[in-house]
C-alpha cells in the first residue's frame, strides 16, 4: 500500500543547517497522529525524486554548499516545475530558498545561478540580518502568527510573480528595507526562518500539509490535534523575540 504522504529531503547531507531535519519530522509526525501512512526519502546529488513525492524540503547551507550543489540542482529544475504543476508543496528554507529564486550573489561577490521557480532574486547587503523573528502570515486565506530565527547574508527582493508569506517589523525579513519576509509562488514555499521553523509554527506545517494532502483530503480540513507543546515553544520564541 503507498504512503498517503510522501517526503522528500533534498541534500539532507549538504543543506542541514539549524537542524532542517526537525522540519521533516514534525510534518512526518503531524500526519502520523491524524492517521496518515507517511514515507521519507533522502535525495542527494545524483538521485532521482520520487515521482509520487507529496512534499519536497530544500535546507539551508553555506554559501560554499550552494556553489557544491548549483549544477545538480540546476538539472532538476524541470523535475520540480513539473511536479509543483502537480500539486507537490516545494519548501525552501534560507539557502533553499535562495535557490528557488532566479539568482544568488555570494558575499565574495560569486554569482549563483538559480532555478527561476520562485520570482525573487538575492543579493548581498553589508553585514549579517540575524535574530528572532516575530511576523504574520498568510496562506490559503489564513492569517496566523509566525516565528523564527535568521542568519542571512543575503538580500532578497520578491518580483511581481511572487507573494509575500509574511510580513515582519522593519530591519527583519528578506532585506532588511520592504518589512517582507519568504515568498509563495503557486506550490513554491521560501522563508530565511530556521529554528526549524515548522515545530514552532504548527498553522504553517499545517497550511503545507493540508496541500500536500488534498487529495486524500478531499476538501475537508485537517483534524485538530493538541497543540499545547507546539503554542508554548511558539509563546516562549515570541517572548524572547520582546
Amino acid at each position: 500500500m503507498s504512503a498517503d504522504l510522501h517526503l522528500v529531503h533534498l541534500y539532507p547531507d549538504l543543506l542541514r543547517t539549524y537542524g532542517d531535519r526537525g522540519n521533516i519530522v514534525a510534518l512526518q509526525k503531524r500526519a502520523e497522529w491524524r492517521g496518515f501512512a507517511v514515507e521519507i526519502t533522502s535525495v542527494s546529488r545524483g538521485d532521482a525524486v520520487p515521482t509520487d513525492a507529496s512534499l519536497i524540503l530544500i535546507g539551508g547551507g553555506s554559501d560554499r554548499v550552494q556553489e557544491i550543489i548549483g549544477p545538480d540542482i540546476l538539472a532538476r529544475g524541470p523535475e520540480l516545475a513539473n511536479a509543483a504543476s502537480h500539486g507537490v508543496v516545494v519548501l525552501g528554507v534560507c539557502g533553499g530558498y535562495q535557490l528557488l529564486g532566479h539568482e544568488y550573489v555570494a558575499a565574495d561577490g560569486t554569482a549563483i545561478q538559480g532555478l527561476g521557480l520562485l520570482d525573487v532574486t538575492t543579493g548581498t547587503g553589508r553585514g549579517r540580518i540575524i535574530g528572532r523573528v516575530n511576523a504574520r502570515a498568510q496562506i490559503d486565506g489564513r492569517t496566523f502568527d509566525l516565528v523564527g530565527f535568521e542568519n542571512h547574508g543575503g538580500r532578497t527582493r520578491l518580483g511581481s510573480g511572487a507573494t509575500t508569506l509574511a510580513v515582519v517589523p522593519k530591519g527583519q525579513g528578506n532585506n532588511g528595507v520592504d518589512r517582507t519576509e519568504g515568498a509563495v509562488q503557486g506550490s513554491f514555499f521560501g522563508t530565511y526562518l530556521h529554528g526549524p521553523v515548522l515545530p514552532a509554527n504548527p498553522e504553517l506545517a499545517d497550511a503545507l500539509l493540508e496541500r500536500a494532502l488534498a487529495k486524500r483530503l478531499d476538501g475537508e480540513p485537517l483534524k485538530p490535534l493538541d497543540d499545547s507543546l507546539e503554542e508554548a515553544a511558539h509563546r516562549e520564541s515570541r517572548h524572547r523575540r520582546r
